[in-house]
């Protein structure tokens, strides 16, 4: 009686760990390496989630108007264990973050680097996800 259970419950973890896996994604599946983009702003908030962090950044357009971007980050463990904390980048933070633009033309961004007003350059980017100067890239 007890092998049918552990049984469904392996299949169940089988299939939502299956689930997880395809959800994360490859740099060209959603963002363009001949698109890169450089942006200006403040940062709102940071969000520390998995698979990706992703920070959001206000952004003055040309014609002055603030325009809300998010720019997807490596993986939170991963930011940590470059020297990230949850006070890296607070609201309120000056910051130039270079990256590359999303295929749909939507504001997001996969981030490379982020520099703060004050000079502090911080990577941000994902390794081995195929994007453009990836160290990992195959």
């Amino acid at each position: 009686m007890r092998i049918p259970v552990v049984m469904a419950t392996l299949a169940v973890l089988v299939l939502a760990a299956g689930g997880r896996l395809a959800a994360h994604h490859a740099f060209a599946a959603e963002f363009d390496g001949s698109k890169p983009v450089t942006l200006k702003g403040t940062v709102t908030r940071m969000e520390w989630i998995n698979p990706h962090a992703w920070l959001h950044i206000e952004v003055k357009g040309p014609d002055g108007k603030v325009v809300a971007w998010m720019i997807e980050g490596g993986a939170p463990n991963a930011l940590l264990r470059r020297g990230w904390n949850r006070d890296s980048l607070k609201a309120g933070t000056a910051v130039v973050v270079e990256g590359y633009r999303a295929r749909d033309g939507s504001n997001r961004a996969n981030g490379r680097e982020v520099t703060t007003g004050d000079g502090r350059k911080l990577f941000i980017g994902s390794t081995g996800t195929g994007a453009p100067g990836d160290a990992q890239q195959k």
